[in-house]
């Protein structure tokens, strides 16, 4: 199966595009980071089930912020988009940022539970930048590690990010856990993952972000050059797309 991650894009009609950076720690401060979110959730559900229905195997990640951890009723809504948009909770992914996770550990643990006895599949995003202890991250119920770009970047110049890159990679295998390298920028880097061994693998090199139609298109190119190889990519609402050859 391949995958994609919902991010929300802001095309304003005065203004142009508003990156995310610019908005979303706005919307955290106000709390309508929460509206947004849901908002996002909902259109990601509905377009897996779009895809699904054309016999396009997408699953779809989504991305949950720290004030929507800590809700108790976060397990409800995904539920309830489910339900409503008649989709399977193994082609949904839920994102969520270590220091999120660090802000109230233990009833995050608890809600990543109930979302994982669901069925929905729960990724660590931007990992190694929480400063999270392992016997936390032991008690997750987690299925992937996302390296934080800010390494996998640095990995050309700094022998230390490679350092932490490689035992990430080496620490999430030992755990029975998928790892994701964010920020892949050009050819050398992903040989260089691959040699690593990650599993997968998430950046410009492979697509800028693209609106469902075009990323269809993308798949049609990629499955004609790649047969058979497992690849993350995205739509108008992701960030990169991501695919590491097996």
């Amino acid at each position: 199966m391949k995958y994609v991650e919902a991010l929300v894009r802001w095309d304003h009609p005065t203004r142009g595009f508003v990156a995310p950076d610019q908005f979303i720690p706005f919307a955290e401060q106000t709390g309508y980071i929460k509206t947004i979110s849901r908002w996002v959730a909902d259109k990601a559900i509905a377009q897996c089930a779009a895809w699904h229905a054309q016999g396009i195997d997408l699953a779809v990640s989504v991305n949950v912020s720290a004030r929507e951890l800590i809700q108790s009723s976060l397990p409800e809504t995904f539920v309830a988009l489910l339900d409503k948009h008649k989709v399977s909770p193994e082609w949904i992914w839920i994102e969520i940022t270590e220091s999120a996770i660090m802000d109230d550990p233990n009833h995050a643990i608890e809600t990543l539970d109930r979302l994982h006895a669901l069925g929905i599949r729960l990724s660590i995003d931007d990992f190694g930048t929480g400063y999270s202890s392992l016997s936390y991250l032991k008690r997750m119920p987690v299925d992937e590690l996302k390296i934080d770009k800010s390494f996998v970047m640095g990995m050309a110049h700094h022998k230390d990010d490679e350092t932490i890159v490689r035992s990430t990679i080496d620490l999430g295998h030992n755990m029975g856990l998928k790892v994701v390298a964010e920020g892949v920028e050009d050819e050398a880097l992903m040989q260089r993952l691959k040699d690593l061994r990650c599993d997968l693998a998430q950046g410009f090199h492979l697509s800028r972000p693209l609106p469902p139609a075009k990323l269809e298109l993308w798949l049609k190119g990629w499955d004609s050059e790649q047969t058979g190889v497992p690849s993350k990519a995205d739509d108008k609402r992701k960030s990169s797309t991501r695919a590491m050859p097996a």
